[in-house]
């Protein structure tokens, strides 16, 4: 149920060859990396700071929507401190055992990123924070009254973690962070420049006009940007000769049901359900799932973040609130 996302953001794909050109736009370092250029200045810093004693950069957390490149930040971060990263999720540790596996594997300086932290459960989380603190393990061998505990030494390593939820960490591991850094939506022309990198990679012959017009309905993602040119790209090549140029853009935008402000079908029917079954009153996050066939997590996730920031949304105490901006862009679309 609900309406498909044509821009859907999650951080995985099924199809080999769409994840191994996604890996290869990845920048490497911060020269590359685009945007965000506080939070850059800060962690190149941490890091010089860190490289001149000689020691791992302090455990670092990055929140924010998703799609804004906290992987991407992580493994530009790893890249600038030589050292070697190991990749996981938060759902993957199921157990304390699977944390402790993978912490004794690692090496003095390495980085264990761990995407959508937030989905730790309790019992890892307490591990985890403790080695973090001190270096050290605590495992129990045996079960009864024969169970011993026993201390082992780790490597001195770095934790980045991912979430879309800084909220819902635990206090004790949020705090074992040294260096947290929320990443901001982008500006127009900070996304313009990164879908003339990816044409430029992918070998697209594109106008500065389409790139103009992509980054103007990218929502101020940049895996989404990425995501629409490729998809735009698709239909340049079986329809114009491979050349994106404006009209080309906006021809196949218009065919993924994409409008000038990047809303897709599912965005404009939460929007135009809200308006016709509660007018100006506060819709509860539950209902609005219900009304839309979505979890609550994909509303809060992927929905809101946007539409707050276009001025669409309003949250208030009592739930969500469609503004005079999001009513007259329904009525625009109708």
């Amino acid at each position: 149920m609900g309406i498909q996302r044509i821009v859907d953001v999650g951080a995985h794909t099924d199809d080999v060859e769409e994840r191994a050109i996604e890996v290869n736009l990845r920048p490497q370092t911060f020269d590359d990396y685009i945007g965000q250029e506080k939070t850059k200045a800060t962690l190149k810093l941490a890091i010089k700071a860190a490289k001149k004693r000689g020691e791992p950069i302090d455990h670092v957390l990055l929140y924010g929507p998703p799609g804004l490149g906290k992987t991407t930040m992580a493994g530009v971060i790893a890249h600038e401190m030589g050292a070697n990263v190991r990749v996981t999720a938060g759902p993957a540790i199921e157990r304390a055992g699977d944390l402790a596996s993978m912490l004794t594997n690692l090496a003095d300086g390495d980085v264990l990123f761990i995407d959508e932290i937030h989905r730790l459960n309790r019992a890892v989380e307490e591990v985890l924070y403790a080695a973090m603190e001190d270096y050290k393990l605590d495992i129990v061998i045996g079960k009864g009254p024969a169970a011993r505990s026993v201390r082992l030494d780790l490597p001195k390593f770095t934790v980045i973690g991912a979430t879309t939820r800084t909220g819902s960490l635990a206090g004790p591991l949020r705090d074992r962070f040294g260096l947290i850094h929320r990443l901001e939506y982008y500006q127009e022309n900070e996304i313009a420049r990164i879908l003339a990198r990816t044409a430029k990679i992918l070998g697209n012959d594109i106008t500065d006009e389409a790139i103009g017009l992509l980054a103007v309905r990218s929502r101020l993602t940049p895996r989404i940007a990425n995501r629409l040119l490729k998809r735009v790209r698709d239909y340049a090549d079986v329809h114009a000769e491979g050349r994106i140029d404006a009209g080309t853009a906006d021809l196949a935008l218009k065919m993924l049901e994409i409008d000038e402000l990047g809303l897709d079908p599912a965005d404009r029917n939460m929007l135009k359900l809200m308006i016709e079954r509660y007018d100006d009153r506060p819709v509860g996050l539950n209902t609005i799932a219900a009304l839309t066939g979505d979890e609550t997590t994909t509303i809060e996730d992927y929905y809101e973040p946007y539409m707050i920031q276009l001025g669409m949304i309003e949250r208030t105490a009592r739930g969500r609130v469609v503004t005079a901006r999001g009513r007259e862009h329904i009525n625009v679309i109708k």
